[in-house]
């Protein structure tokens, strides 16, 4: 079994405040070995891990999935960091808001700390970013913002219908740099949030074919539509092994 360890006042110089970060080191974890680990970033980190001091009962269970994944010789080990999210979660996850000072404070900050603590491969290749839902459009902006750092995205349901859907305008090229990108969402997913439907599927469905007309190819891009999916912590919970077997191989 893996480790799951707690820092509950890592400090956000960009955001100015601090934030709980949670560590999974993987089963096999040596402090005096060399082997160096790849490293996948997850928002929403009270909901990753299933671990009896995350927020709820049912969580992501990334840490379960990763080693049932690898215990079957689908996957290699991976480090995964779950941040914490704050008190203002809409804006802290929206690139148009606060999301751009938390996304400077994964990049200058974390990843630093992550990378000079743990034995970890530093290249864009070797670096996902995982979330759900706004922690889906967050991941993406991530990967459009920073190609150098993330190569590899996850975006479970994610909220790319946001702000007007503005991440399809800022998203207006392909950087012609390795990269692997995961969508997916359930078939007929929506939510209305005070009168303001939000269609998961449908946006979900466009924006991979947004991502296709700017030169994506399907080696790098994967959509996975479901047809009984909801926007739900199960549902994702569900649908990671798969997820994870496609972005981190």
């Amino acid at each position: 079994m893996g480790h799951v360890h707690i820092i509950r006042d890592f400090y956000s110089p960009q955001e100015g405040f601090s934030r709980t970060v949670r560590i999974y080191t993987p089963d096999g974890y040596d402090p005096h070995s060399s082997h160096r680990y790849p490293v996948l970033y997850m928002h929403d980190g009270q909901n990753v891990f299933a671990h009896s001091e995350s927020a709820r009962f049912d969580t992501w269970c990334a840490n379960t999935a990763q080693e049932h994944l690898v215990g079957s010789g689908q996957t290699e080990p991976w480090l995964i960091v779950g941040v914490d999210s704050g008190m203002g979660r809409l804006d802290e996850y929206s690139p148009w808001s606060r999301g751009d000072a938390y996304a400077r404070f994964l990049v200058e900050t974390l990843k630093p700390y992550i990378d000079n603590t743990y034995r970890t491969r530093t290249g864009p290749e070797w670096t996902a970013v995982m979330g759900s839902s706004l922690g889906g459009l967050i991941s993406l902006y991530l990967g459009m913002r920073y190609p150098d750092v993330f190569g590899r995205v996850g975006a479970l349901s994610p909220s790319v219908m946001w702000s007007e859907y503005r991440l399809f305008q800022h998203w207006n090229a392909h950087p012609r740099r390795w990269t692997r990108i995961y969508l997916d969402a359930g078939e007929h997913e929506w939510i209305d949030p005070g009168g303001y439907p939000l269609p998961y599927g449908r946006a979900t469905r466009d924006f991979h074919q947004h991502l296709k007309r700017l030169g994506y190819a399907d080696h790098e891009l994967r959509l996975v539509l479901d047809p009984q999916g909801q926007h739900h912590e199960q549902d994702w919970q569900r649908r990671l092994p798969s997820a994870m077997q496609w972005l981190l191989n």
